[in-house]
């Protein structure tokens, strides 16, 4: 295969399988969802690979790179695929390091080393020296995720590269092949050879042209576009490890990497600063600077604005008075001289406003807004899509103001929006921009912007990449910034190393052009025949797919911070069950690329089938992917009016088998025998197409419902409730119902209930029966709606009812009835919710309860936990969050298939905390399904917040 100019010549795709497979390479996946998947990495770019090796041992990289010199195929490696330049995508073999080149093979903590393997992540060598007090020192904000091969080939920084340096900065050695095929063992890693034709070939060609690189390389700290050449001079030591950091895989591939490790600093300090505009705070930059800070961020309201919308008032925490503020770190060994030296950073800064922060959580709180805020610009105000392409300029910070008012004239030339921020301290600016690919000539206004943008930069002494790397995006625009005599010399470096062109081509040497290969163009509305009205993304479920730009924060384990994305990865660790692998997939259905019966094919079966609908993507992912609505309406359009799996009848309308189970006491103890019976279990699990390891729920013997009209509940000081009495609650678990009721009596309120039995549609919606749901909600909202305008509020009790009322109900409905639902959803509220809202109620003592809480998925996805976790501390309880899913998921966990991964979620998270809870601990689980999973898995009885607070009222 060759590759130039953006042409691509293929050869036959089984032969190149069918040789690295000869070769002894293993993980050899030609499959069109493995294609799908890696076509795209976070960045703009789509260049579907031939095939996707996920080998098993540092030791099939040679022979992978063997097979692709002979064949002429390129070969581009990729991390944790979060690049956003179109570093990781490439249209030959893709080699996806993350999967199993992954082990820490020493940490000496003499020393302050590491020797790691390239797929490693950071947060996990984190996690794995934090015993011998070390960490990595550059920390991107993707380290939860992002690999330190990645890492190396990018060159990160992060936010506190001033106190650590670049990762170049902090790379001891390197065990590498190159693209020729030879074997380098660079710096500290044992082995090295004592001579090198590759090595010698290139002090050469060092040798004579010393003076081009010691004026055009390395002029300050983020220059990092282009190849690090400054690290070949004879005054550094001709540092071929350092040289090779950023060169994004186009000179070889690392085997291993010696890492500089640092201790944690005993103190930090957060100082913020506050300004009248961000360019104003970029000003105060270099008077800061002499003060030693480890980090110095800058944003403004822009930032905070969005971060206030999307996460809830809560999430920013009080700022000092201005527009843009500087988030200036110290760190050191004592705390007394780190207050003196934030003094002097105030008094120096030219501020307007400061707060000195030396409470972690809250200094955590404010970096996370920087955080958070760089995913969440992702979309505009107006909702359009924010993109990649010009987010990673850097100039020398006494140049920074300068430069940031003059790119903003810029954006504002073009008519264009984007929310800078970014590393103020190194003078690199991150952001993201609106270009309108979706209009005519949108490519071309994306090619004319970042052609000035460049130029821009150059002008002020900076560079196309500060952290990022050049990419596709932008190793097109380095004639910008490098001399031709400099770009010669970076191409005659790569010929040293890869003489076949064989490692990444058309980045940074030879490059693609900057508008070839754009997946953003290649977008295709769809908005006809949806079964969800995707409002937010008007009604186009091209752009609600297209929502992920492939951060990957999905491959993160998030749940120590109460987060639930994505469980089926957790449990897995295959690129298929995250939240992109599926919305990757679902992008080549609806683009087309997966032919004209995209939705039916077993790519996307495959990709959805572990996802547990736990709606978690929804409130965790960035930008907003809601993979729970793709996956109902993908299987609405696979199965509309076809035969389907057992299971959507079974499970999909439980509701309705419970309605006629319910209608005599009989026909319950009957129902209940034969699901208790062994000899019936197996044909039972059969014909409902469930797992026979799985136990199933008996019904109550007496329903809620049953019970409730012989309930008279009294007058309520403030007015009238209507419990909205779920097939769960009602059919199962009617001591819940039971429980709430006191409570919300206790409260002051007198409950009703709907007078007939309604539903929300929860089952039909996870099985994609989207139009069995909307009849289900439409019922439900109109019996709902005439309560709610005479003033009451509606209270659910299991979360993903609730959740419905709250959002899918308005999705599901068209006309005056998603108007209605829309107004029932204002109305609804949980338990918890309703109660803090209560005038003059103050809840029981539990001071002495101790133990775990399982929020419902939909429960954190949609309502958020928030007014849980406070009642449960003003009460005095000592209840600790678990993060992550349960495992079961409604009807996932029960299908046929699905066990084994139900039981591997439950033990990222849930399993091990119960198990560490004492005898006597609660453990606090609203939704069923949890509760189910709780008895099946670990034998422990989980209680509703209702049944907790009811337990301890005054009698």
């Amino acid at each position: 295969m060759s590759y130039r100019g953006g042409v691509t010549e293929h050869p036959e795709q089984g032969e190149l399988a069918a040789a690295l497979r000869a070769a002894g390479v293993g993980g050899v996946d030609d499959s069109a969802l493995a294609r799908a998947m890696y076509s795209s990495d976070a960045s703009l770019y789509r260049v579907p690979p031939a095939v996707v090796v996920t080998p098993r041992e540092t030791a099939e990289l040679p022979a992978v790179l063997e097979v692709c010199r002979r064949l002429g195929v390129p070969l581009t490696m990729r991390g944790a695929g979060t690049s956003i330049a179109g570093n990781a995508v490439g249209p030959g073999v893709v080699v996806d390091a993350s999967r199993h080149l992954n082990r820490v093979l020493e940490i000496d903590s003499e020393a302050g080393t590491a020797l790691v393997e390239p797929g490693i992540v950071q947060a996990r060598l984190h996690a794995l020296a934090a015993g011998h007090g070390l960490r990595f020192g550059p920390d991107p904000s993707t380290r939860t995720r992002a690999t330190l091969g990645g890492m190396i080939g990018n060159n990160a920084c992060g936010s506190r590269a001033l106190g650590y340096g670049r990762t170049s900065d902090n790379v001891l050695g390197l065990d590498v092949v190159a693209g020729s095929g030879e074997r380098l063992r660079l710096g500290d890693v044992p082995g090295g050879p004592a001579g090198s034709p590759l090595l010698e070939g290139l002090r050469g060609l060092v040798g004579e042209n010393l003076a081009l690189i010691r004026t055009e390389f390395g002029r300050f700290g983020r220059q990092v576009s282009g190849y690090s050449l400054e690290h070949l001079l004879p005054e550094r030591g001709f540092d071929v490890a350092r040289a090779l950091a950023g060169s994004e895989g186009t000179l070889a591939l690392t085997l291993a990497a010696r890492l500089r490790m640092v201790c944690e600093p005993a103190c930090r300090v957060l100082v913020v600063l506050g300004y009248g505009s961000m360019a104003e705070a970029a000003d105060a930059v270099p008077a800061i600077l002499p003060h030693g800070p480890v980090a110095c961020e800058g944003l403004d309201s822009r930032i905070t604005g969005v971060v206030r919308e999307r996460r809830g008032a809560a999430a920013v925490p009080p700022l000092p008075d201005g527009s843009g503020w500087l988030l200036v770190e110290l760190a050191g060994a004592e705390i007394g001289a780190l207050r003196g030296t934030a003094r002097k950073v105030v008094g120096d800064s030219g501020c307007r406003g400061s707060m000195v922060v030396e409470d972690m959580a809250l200094a955590d709180a404010l970096w996370r807004i920087r955080e958070d805020g760089s995913g969440l610009v992702a979309r505009t105000p107006d909702g359009e899509q924010a993109h990649a392409g010009w987010e990673d300029a850097a100039v020398p910070p006494e140049r920074l103001g300068a430069y940031l008012r003059e790119f903003e004239a810029l954006l504002a030339e073009y008519r264009l929006f984007g929310v800078p921020y970014g590393h103020f301290g190194d003078g690199c600016v991150h952001v993201r921009i609106d270009f309108p690919f979706g209009r005519a000539k949108g490519a071309r206004v994306f090619r004319d912007f970042l052609n000035e943008a460049a130029a821009l930069a150059a002008r002020h002494g900076g560079t196309m990449s500060g952290e990022h790397g050049d990419g596709r995006a932008r190793s097109e625009l380095l004639p910008h910034m490098y001399s031709p005599e400099a770009l010669a010399l970076c191409s005659a470096v790569k010929d040293v190393f890869d003489p076949g062109d064989v490692l990444n081509p058309g980045v940074i040497v030879r490059p693609a052009p900057v508008d070839d290969d754009l997946r953003a163009v290649q977008l295709v509305p769809l908005n006809r025949g949806l079964g969800l009205a995707y409002r937010d993304d008007r009604g186009d479920l091209s752009r609600a797919v297209h929502r992920c730009t492939g951060v990957g924060k999905c491959r993160a384990d998030n749940t120590a911070a109460g987060g639930v994305m994505c469980p089926s990865y957790l449990a897995t660790r295959e690129e298929k069950d995250s939240t992109r692998g599926r919305a990757r997939v679902l992008q080549e259905v609806v683009s087309g690329k997966l032919g004209p019966d995209g939705w039916k094919s077993d790519a996307l079966h495959d990709v959805l089938d572990l996802c547990l609908s736990c709606k978690g993507c929804a409130s965790d992912c960035p930008t907003g992917v809601d993979m729970a609505s793709y996956k109902a309406e993908a299987l609405h359009r696979r199965y509309r009016r076809k035969l389907r799996p057992r299971s959507h009848y079974a499970l999909g309308w439980l509701p309705r088998w419970t309605r006629l189970a319910a209608k005599a006491p009989a026909s319950v103890r009957a129902v209940n025998a034969v699901m208790r019976s062994r000899a019936l279990r197996p044909l039972l699990a059969w014909g409902a197409g469930i797992d026979r390891r799985r136990s199933l729920p008996e019904f109550a013997p007496v329903t809620f419902r049953r019970w409730f009209a012989s309930h008279r509940s009294p007058e309520g000081r403030h007015g009238d409730v209507v419990l909205f009495v779920d097939t769960f609650t009602d059919a199962f678990s009617p001591e819940v119902g039971k429980a709430t009721v006191k409570v919300l009596e206790h409260a002051g309120y007198r409950v009703i209930v709907t007078e007939r039995p309604v539903c929300c549609g929860i089952t039909w919606i996870s099985t994609g029966q989207l139009d069995g749901a909307r009849a289900q909600a439409r019922q439900t909202v109109r019996a709902l709606l005439p309560h709610v305008r005479r003033g009451a509020r509606v209270v659910g009790m299991e979360p993903s009812c609730t959740g419905v009322l709250r959002s899918d109900a308005a999705e599901l409905l068209r006309g005056v009835d998603a108007a209605a639902a829309r107004e029932v959803a204002a109305a609804t509220r949980t338990l918890a919710e309703l109660l803090a809202e209560t005038p003059g109620w103050t809840p029981p003592d539990l001071s002495g309860v101790a133990g775990v809480a399982q929020p419902h998925c939909h429960h954190h996805a949609v309502m958020g936990w928030t007014a849980d976790a406070a009642l449960l501390a003003e009460a005095g309880a000592d209840v600790g969050r678990v993060g992550g899913c349960c495992g079961l998921a409604g009807n996932f966990g029960v299908e046929k298939g699905h066990h084994d991964v139900s039981v591997a979620v439950a033990e990222t998270s849930l399993l091990p905390a119960v198990r560490k809870a004492g005898e006597g601990e609660v453990v606090l689980a609203d939704g069923f399904s949890c509760r189910t999973q709780l008895a099946d898995l670990a034998g422990r009885d989980g209680e509703h917040l209702a049944q907790l607070l009811a337990r301890h009222l005054p009698r």
